[in-house]
């Protein structure tokens, strides 16, 4: 999943040369539809002998829900963001997706509860995009600016989604495949509504900009969407959240080496400052810790 969607930051920027924004969230939400519609029709996955779909309409008003909120929405938002920043910049900005997913776990949802230490790294996560920001560096609202906080409302929507997926879904007997095929299907459906609106528009074409709309749809998706939906399950909303340790590191390590792209000094330190919330937030990083050993060796000593 980390490798996938770092990439798929990198697919975007090469796309927009071609395509636009809107036609790049409809692409990948069309074609991910499309794979997983496949992958159900062929595997027609059941839980305890149960129906291959859901039957319950209140089912499918809560996909209709994170199918807008975790796909359409941030999708959106993230292509239009990537005409005014970097690849690298915009899968930093992923990395924010634990710090809102505990933000709205802990307080819209309440399916999680959060410890002194977690609110130490919320706080500290935020202090970190203020920083990745710079907000002393705009004298007007520019592209830039707008950009990233494009970037940041897609991280708030998809904290949003982990949470709402937990509290009404997750527990369902549903199929991990056929759950991801409502989530993505849904949206894709959404899209085909919108195409005089998103995508009715001239392409310019190549093989690396089609390459990378089907690998933006088949993958990141398509098939990642399954894995996410196991995952999901198995750890919850908030750790499961933390494919974006890697998502950030691949999507910098691709952008630098395949589009030469550069930082400023305060992005990194940002990132840092993120990192270091995420890991507060996931308890693997107690507040005191140090401290706390300090004191035994004194003792000790």
């Amino acid at each position: 999943m980390g490798l996938i969607w770092g990439a798929s930051f990198l697919f975007m920027k090469i796309a927009l040369d071609g395509v636009s924004f809107g036609q790049i969230a409809w692409s990948r939400l069309v074609l991910g539809g499309l794979t997983l519609g496949l992958i159900v029709l062929v595997t027609r996955p059941r839980i305890r002998n149960g129906p291959v779909l859901p039957r319950e309409g209140v089912v499918w008003l809560h996909f209709l829900v994170i199918a807008v909120s975790g796909c359409v929405v941030p999708h959106l938002l993230f292509a239009w963001a990537e005409q005014y920043v970097s690849s690298s910049l915009a899968s930093i900005y992923n990395a924010v997706t634990p710090i809102m997913t505990a933000l709205m776990a802990t307080l819209a949802f309440r399916v999680e509860k959060l410890v002194r230490a977690q609110v130490a790294g919320v706080v500290l996560g935020i202090v970190g995009v203020v920083v990745i920001i710079g907000p002393w560096q705009y004298s007007s609202l520019a592209g830039d600016f707008w950009g990233q906080v494009a970037c940041l409302g897609a991280a708030v929507c998809y904290g949003f989604t982990f949470g709402y997926t937990r509290r009404f879904l997750s527990g369902r007997p549903i199929a991990a495949s056929t759950f991801a095929f409502l989530n993505i299907g849904i949206a894709g459906f959404i899209m085909l509504l919108l195409t005089p609106v998103l995508a009715w528009h001239p392409v310019a074409l190549t093989w690396p900009i089609v390459l990378c709309l089907l690998a933006l749809g088949a993958l990141g998706t398509g098939l990642a969407y399954i894995w996410n939906i196991n995952v999901l399950r198995a750890w919850g909303p908030t750790n499961a959240s933390t494919v974006t340790y890697v998502t950030p590191v691949v999507g910098v390590v691709l952008g630098v080496l395949v589009l030469a792209e550069t930082f400023s000094w305060h992005e990194p330190a940002g990132a840092l400052l993120v990192l270091l919330g995420i890991l507060l937030t996931q308890k693997r990083l107690r507040l005191g810790s140090f401290g706390a050993r300090g004191r035994e060796a004194a003792a000790s000593a």
